[in-house]
């Protein structure tokens, strides 16, 4: 699964003011609407939806919200770095500022799985959580996914 391919430049939010989980999540819905066209109420609820089935906070400081939708295509990413850190029901009770979230088909269990895998999987890596956290500008960050999907597969 190729992070870079689901990530485009144009689904990448640097500075995101949030002062909540749920301010959080309506940028990303508006980054989403952006890129692939769907309406941003509908993800939003979407992610909302997927949201109280359990948080998708994983931990230090990042979190991978998700949900399916009706007429999207293929699998879609988006990134949002927020300004300042929200509470997020995180499994270690940190707040968010990194949020990598996906989108995928409706009838897409497997693909949605695989994705969701090796995006939780590229951010178990302290190394790559800081760059992302410093990194100045949306080429540089949507790089830093490409090189790290290549040194994983060599």
């Amino acid at each position: 699964m190729d992070i870079g391919e689901l990530l485009v430049p144009e689904g990448i939010v640097l500075k995101s003011g949030a002062s909540s989980k749920r301010q959080a999540l309506h940028s990303v819905a508006a980054a989403a609407a952006q890129c692939i066209g769907i309406a941003e109420a509908l993800i939003f609820d979407a992610l909302m939806e997927r949201e109280a089935l359990g948080s998708t906070g994983l931990g230090n400081g990042v979190a991978i919200p998700h949900a399916r939708l009706e007429g999207l295509p293929g699998i879609r990413a988006v990134f949002v770095r927020l300004d300042t850190p929200v509470a997020y029901d995180s499994v270690d009770d940190r707040p968010v500022d990194l949020m990598f979230a996906l989108l995928a088909p409706a009838r897409n269990g497997a693909e949605h799985l695989r994705a969701l895998a090796a995006v939780s999987r590229a951010l178990r890596s302290a190394e790559l959580r800081e760059q992302l956290r410093q990194v100045r500008t949306v080429d540089a960050l949507h790089a830093l996914f490409v090189r790290n999907e290549a040194a994983t597969a060599a």
